[in-house]
């Protein structure tokens, strides 16, 4: 079973126990798609019995977990367009201030508006929007040279 990352750490959800003749027996697998897989399309019932698995899966991640796994991503999504790759001939791309500014107000608005309700993640989730924040003004302003994404006691 695959697990979930977080801001606290891989999450390992409790594999649910398999009851009944449709449970995995001699054979099967834990998943209904791992069968399909082996010898052609899944059954309506398989679909809705992966379904059902990947739901209870999901609702046994406390949700400020995911929550705050999706601002680490709007947090990813800024320094792509503040920092992107180089231009094919090498030389430096310029940054996508205006998308960049938009995924930074789509992380405000979750931090900034959730606060303390974020715990613990909250305040790792603040800092890392405050050096957003700065490293976006820095770059806006012309001095990239000082705009640093990174935790300065790193």
């Amino acid at each position: 079973m695959s697990s979930i990352w977080t801001p606290s750490g891989e999450h390992e959800p409790r594999p649910e126990p398999s009851s009944g003749p449709g449970g995995t027996g001699a054979g099967g697998s834990d998943t209904p798609f791992l069968d399909a897989a082996r010898g052609g399309e899944p059954t309506p019932a398989e679909m809705e019995a992966e379904m059902r698995r990947a739901r209870a899966e999901l609702a046994s991640v406390p949700v400020v977990d995911i929550i705050a796994n999706h601002a680490v991503g709007l947090w990813n999504l800024a320094v792509l367009h503040l920092t992107p790759d180089p231009n094919p001939d090498g030389s430096p791309a310029e940054p996508r201030l205006d998308q960049a500014a938009l995924a930074v107000d789509a992380l405000g608005a979750i931090v900034d508006g959730l606060g303390d309700r974020l715990a613990p993640h909250d305040e790792a989730l603040r800092e890392a929007l405050g050096q957003l924040r700065m490293a976006f003004v820095q770059l806006a302003s012309g001095d990239a040279v000082a705009a640093e994404l990174a935790p300065e006691d790193e």
